[in-house]
This record gives C-alpha cells, sequence and structure tokens, in this order.
C-alpha cells in the first residue's frame, strides 16, 4: 500500500469534501428549483405582484398575531428581495417607518429606508441607527437564511449563528414591549434558542404559516411584549 505525505492526505480529504458538498449542492439546487416553479405560493406572488412567496408567512402571521400596526417603526433584516418590506410599508402607513437591511443588493420601495451591508459590522449598525434617528423601533422581523450547502449540520449552524444575530440586533434596538418575529430552522441549537427567546419577551409563539413548505424546517419565532 503506498502512503501519502500528511499534506497530500490532507489535500485529498479536503478535496473529497469540497467534491461531496458540490453534489449535495447540485441536488438540493435542483431539487428546490423543481419546487419553485411548480409552487402555488410562487405562481399566487406573481399574480399580486409580491417580490417574494415569503410575503404570505408574514401576512398569515399579522393576522394572528398583530404584531405589526399602523404607525410602527419596524426594522426588517435579511430584506431582500423586498418581499417582506413590501407588505410592512403599507401596513404602517405614512405615520409609520421600514427600514430594512441585507448584504444583498434591493430594489427601492416606496417609504422604505434601506441600508445594504453586514448589520454585524460597526459602520453598517451604525449607519442603521442614524437612520433610525430619534425614533424607537416597535417591531423587529428576520427572514433571513444562510445560502444552503447541502450539508445539514453546515446549514443549521449557519442558520442559527444568523437568527442569533437578529435577536441581538432585537435586544438594542427595540423599545419595551415591542414585538420580535424571526424565521428559524429547527434542528441543534434550536431549544436552547426559544429558551433565550424567552428570556427577553412576555410572550413566545411558534408559528408554521400555510406557505412555509410542508417538508421545510423553518418555523417562525414570534416574541411579543419585550422586557427591555
Amino acid at each position: 500500500m503506498q502512503i501519502k505525505p500528511e499534506g497530500v492526505q490532507c489535500a485529498a480529504i479536503f478535496q473529497d469534501i469540497q467534491q461531496a458538498c458540490s453534489m449535495a449542492r447540485s441536488k438540493t439546487s435542483k431539487k428546490w428549483m423543481n419546487e419553485h416553479v411548480n409552487d402555488p405560493y410562487v405562481k399566487k406572488a406573481q399574480l399580486d405582484g409580491y417580490r417574494s412567496r415569503a410575503s404570505y408567512k408574514l401576512i398569515e402571521i399579522n393576522e394572528k398575531d398583530k404584531i405589526i400596526r399602523p404607525g410602527n417603526v419596524v426594522m426588517d433584516l435579511g430584506s431582500a428581495p423586498g418581499g417582506w418590506s413590501q407588505i410592512v410599508a403599507p401596513w404602517v402607513g405614512d405615520k409609520g417607518r421600514t427600514i430594512a437591511s441585507d448584504i444583498l443588493p434591493m430594489d427601492s420601495i416606496a417609504s422604505v429606508d434601506f441600508i445594504q451591508g453586514d448589520f454585524t459590522e460597526e459602520s453598517v449598525f451604525e449607519e442603521i441607527l442614524k437612520t433610525l434617528g430619534d425614533d424607537v423601533v416597535d417591531v423587529v422581523i428576520s427572514d433571513m437564511a444562510p445560502n444552503i450547502s447541502g450539508v445539514n449540520a453546515t446549514d443549521q449552524f449557519s442558520s442559527m449563528y444568523l437568527v442569533e444575530l437578529a435577536l441581538d440586533m432585537a435586544r438594542n434596538v427595540l423599545k419595551p414591549g415591542g414585538n420580535f418575529c424571526a424565521k428559524v430552522f429547527q434542528g441543534v441549537g434550536y431549544e436552547e434558542y426559544l429558551k433565550d427567546v424567552r428570556s427577553s419577551f412576555s410572550k413566545v409563539l411558534i408559528r408554521k404559516p400555510a406557505a412555509s413548505r410542508p417538508r421545510s424546517r423553518e418555523v417562525y419565532i414570534v416574541g411579543k411584549g419585550f422586557k427591555g
């Protein structure tokens, strides 16, 4: 048996992992595309003029839990392509505000202030606060999700990291009594995260909107009554 030098062995193993991840992504992407094209909510969004099928998720949540009301100041994290901001802006009306942020670009929406960048970076966070001005935030919403690799453990870790960042932002900007809504994927770290949310909100609900694909592990955690 030929023994490869340690460095060569590591390189070979790394290449195998990369290839496995690439194959997983390819299979996941094809399956997702097939589902996406045939998804009734995708077709409905196109007919209704919504940027994303995710709009219907927030619509259903708000119908049940009334987390967003006219006159509210709402912060939308991970906002691109704008499916949530698009419906929030009319809900809050002229007396409210919608401040959206994402690493990705987002086409402008009337009455929505958009800040592009990573809000965990100090410069972007400061820009958000500058845009907010003297206003206080009534609601923080997050539909953030990582780029899917196809490797479950990696994807779960990435998704939990993002939702923890959303909760940190909520704790920094929400006014006492404010509300929070974030997409979370059930799996490793989920129960601990749920417990963490409950420590900061008077009431916590778990929602699985009809527009969320049944096989998906995603749920939405709704926190009401921020303890401040």
